[in-house]
């Protein structure tokens, strides 16, 4: 794979707001299921990243060739999982992920990322699921000490502290649906869009512990400077997107700058 090189050179942060639109600002994009609508959302306000979808594509960083208010864009095309990393550190000023890995990459610790907008898109929900042979009609009914598998270990490790319930937790990065079937856990905790997969595979959903959508997120200190256009870029993706405009000095109550998800 490769990286297209920056045409021109970045300019240095203490030059103040003048020249920050050669400057571009850099979004992080996930892979998968999330980037065709990540894509479309953009193209609302002027961004173009369609070079992502073309099959030959090869390359991990592009420019948008099309400017908003002169601003140029780039994008990073990354594993769902690295958005917010990328986002993090700086690296990114923005980013397209869904709610599913704010929460587990920020499970019991502070989320170190802005939440800004619940872009609508790419629902679905986290869930626990149980074999339809299962005694248990819940995950609240299982015997302390169950086993657990998962993707998303740290989500299923503050629900089920919340429940007061010990279990024990069994990392997984395949196809969780195979443990209870083998024999290796008790119940999982997955991703459920339309629940056909679990069916397939004799598991039944229980629980809701939370829904997911895609979000768009920030570095706080790019988001609250001012040095980039980022809250107007925001207000624009609200309006023409989302389809309303709001204050974004009053984040709703599912952002968050630091803490809690």
């Amino acid at each position: 794979m490769l990286i297209a090189p920056d045409p021109k050179p970045v300019p240095n942060l203490e030059d103040g707001k003048a020249g920050f639109a050669d400057q571009p600002i850099t979004i992080a994009l996930a892979k998968g299921a999330l980037l065709p609508e990540a894509i479309q959302c953009l193209q609302e306000v002027g961004i173009d990243f369609s070079r992502f979808l073309d099959p030959s594509n090869r390359l991990l960083r592009i420019e948008s060739p099309s400017r908003w208010q002169g601003q140029r864009y780039a994008a990073l095309l990354v594993r769902t999982h690295d958005v917010p990393v990328y986002v993090e550190y700086g690296q990114a000023q923005l980013g397209i992920v869904g709610y599913d890995v704010l929460r587990e990459r920020y499970a019991g610790r502070e989320a170190r990322v802005a939440h800004l907008l619940d872009l609508k898109f790419g629902y679905c929900r986290m869930s626990v699921a149980l074999p339809k042979e299962s005694p248990y009609g819940s995950a609240a009914q299982l015997p302390p000490h169950a086993r657990v598998a998962s993707k998303f270990v740290g989500c299923a490790r503050e629900y089920f502290d919340r429940l007061d319930l010990p279990v024990e937790l069994i990392s997984l990065y395949g196809s969780v649906e195979l443990a209870p079937i083998t024999g290796m856990a008790d119940a999982i905790v997955d991703l459920v869009a339309t629940g056909r997969t679990l069916a397939e595979n004799g598991l039944v959903e229980r629980d809701c512990l939370f829904e997911s959508t895609a979000r768009l997120i920030a570095h706080p200190i790019s988001y609250r400077i001012g040095r980039y256009p980022i809250q107007e870029l925001v207000a624009q993706i609200r309006e023409r997107w989302l389809g309303s405009v709001s204050d974004l000095s009053e984040p709703h109550p599912s952002q968050s700058w630091f803490g809690q998800l």
